[in-house]
């Protein structure tokens, strides 16, 4: 600690990122990076824009991007936030519509970075017991709340919920906002914008990370009703007037408007991860039902860091949770097929 930190500093626990680490000829599989690459089109998009406009600054209001996902997603262009990345846009949602003095609801096993952004600012946390099978019981979420916010498929489960018991929680709690934050939705479950226009508490984020392989690019979004996006206009524009940069606008553009290469990865994703899961069932794991790009998996008699280090001995490196209820399970990104059957083969040679 340091005297010249402010004293709220010294009490907040950061964020851990998932290990990036500088290694030849490692299988990644633990940061749920998309196996392939971005659209074609991004990356001629973006080298289109390489020229002498960078000594210009982009659109404040990314304007382009906002009309790009208001026209994919059937909604209006004043119901489209973006931000750096899913995490900004979450931390705007976090400083700007969930300091009510009253306590955040969100799983009591998901996305970390919620106890964080609660810890930053000074927000009440109230983590709700996912059920036996690792599913969000709607039921928990029926009790005096400051906001209530859930990934959708949970992260690191992969399990989902269905629109209707998203419904069952938006109808329970008409005076809060209720974000679901679909970063995985695109690999298997339904979106919540469907439901936006419906209800005027309702906010959903995702990413560009996943299935559109843009992780690089740190490109997120929000649609909502037009009233919540206005507060997160007001809190960006209060802390970064240009969040991002001309190349993101112009490759996100570019990965909204190729459909094709879209769907042709998604769908590769998905049935890669059908197999994976067959494959590590059949090697003694229980496999938790998926729809995200990754699957989450306990052995039935290998103790989990054991398995862990044994992959990492082996050039493979998958994600260790050492927290309660998960430290037996491994979180495995969904790899191109080269990559799994790298896995495979390092787990077989550790089991």
């Amino acid at each position: 600690m340091s005297r010249f930190w402010s004293p709220f500093v010294n009490d907040l626990v950061p964020y851990v990122p998932g290990e990036q680490p500088k290694v030849e000829n490692l299988v990644k599989l633990n940061t749920n990076e998309n196996p392939y690459g971005p659209s074609p089109r991004v990356v001629d998009a973006i080298q289109t824009e390489l020229n002498d406009s960078l000594r210009l600054y982009p659109a404040p209001n990314a304007d382009a991007l906002k009309d790009e996902i208001a026209s994919y997603y059937g909604v209006d262009t004043a119901q489209v936030f973006v931000g750096n990345g899913s995490d900004e846009v979450l931390a705007h949602i976090f400083h700007g519509l969930f300091q009510h003095g009253r306590p955040v609801l969100y799983p009591d096993i998901t996305y970390s970075f919620y106890p964080v952004y609660c810890g930053l600012y000074g927000i009440e946390a109230a983590p709700q017991p996912l059920r036996d099978d690792f599913s969000i019981d709607p039921a928990d979420y029926r009790k005096a709340n400051g906001g209530i916010i859930f990934p959708n498929p949970n992260a690191p489960t992969g399990v989902a919920l269905g629109l209707e018991q998203i419904e069952q929680i938006l109808d329970a709690n008409p005076d809060s906002v209720v974000v679901v934050d679909e970063a995985y939705v695109d690999f298997g479950a339904e979106t919540a914008i469907t439901l936006v226009d419906r209800y005027p508490n309702l906010l959903v984020t995702q990413t560009l990370s996943k299935s559109r392989s843009l992780a690089g690019l740190r490109v997120g979004l929000a649609v909502g009703h037009a009233d919540l996006i206005e507060a997160l206009e007001r809190i960006k524009n209060s802390f970064n007037s240009y969040p991002l940069d001309r190349l993101a606008i112009v490759g996100a553009v570019a990965a909204f408007q190729d459909q094709s290469w879209f769907n042709q990865t998604r769908q590769a994703v998905m049935r890669s991860r059908e197999s994976l899961a067959e494959a590590l069932t059949e090697r003694g794991f229980e496999v938790l039902p998926s729809q995200a790009n990754f699957v989450f998996a306990r052995h039935t008699q290998r103790d989990a860091a054991e398995l862990a280090q044994g992959l990492r001995e082996r050039r493979v490196i998958v994600r260790h949770f050492r927290l309660p209820r998960i430290d037996q399970f491994l979180r495995i990104t969904i790899g191109t097929e080269a990559q799994n059957k790298a896995l495979l083969a390092a787990l077989d040679e550790v089991l």
